[in-house]
């Protein structure tokens, strides 16, 4: 690791940096129209008074050239918390300096303080890098297991089941 890279706890200060990194993870995705939320938003939830997820920063000479995001969540099969990863991400032009293996140490060494029994994320089934990256790191790459996501109309949907009845919600 090179004297010119930092890794912190990200401050309120930075949620501007940090929401203009999301949009260029998404655009880098191919999922910009997803991005919704606001700089605003991401505020609130990271620094409000319910914090949802934290975030950690990267600066390299003093500039922030990355992030990850992240939550608790918890096994159930370990009766332990775990740390949930949503995005990690490195602008392009600093990759392949060991930054998001760094990022990586810096959220696993977290995880062991906080007495996590996993520390878990997704990737894209078509980002083969990202996937080699990771099993080198030493990650299993889980092929058995799909996300599920319920969102916009059909969270609403679900939301309005009627709980009290046997019968199934209509789709």
């Amino acid at each position: 690791m090179n004297s010119e890279l930092q890794i912190r706890q990200a401050i309120a200060d930075d949620v501007p940096h940090i929401f203009k990194l999301i949009e260029a993870l998404a655009e880098y995705e191919k999922l910009s129209h997803q991005v919704t939320g606001t700089v605003e938003d991401l505020q609130e939830h990271l620094f409000g008074s319910r914090v949802y997820a934290e975030a950690i920063v990267t600066e390299w000479d003093g500039k922030i050239i990355g992030f990850a995001l992240f939550f608790p969540n918890y096994s159930t099969f370990l009766t332990k918390p775990g740390i949930y990863l949503e995005d990690l991400f490195v602008l392009p032009e600093y990759r392949r300096r060991g930054i998001g293996k760094a990022m990586l140490a810096y959220l696993g060494k977290l995880a062991i303080e906080r007495d996590a029994g996993r520390l878990e994320w997704s990737v894209l089934d078509w980002n083969e890098s990202a996937i080699a990256f990771y099993q080198d790191m030493g990650a299993k790459v889980l092929p058995d297991w799909r996300i599920c996501r319920v969102t916009e109309d059909a969270l609403q949907k679900l939301a309005e089941c009627n709980t009290n009845s046997i019968k199934v919600c209509n789709k």
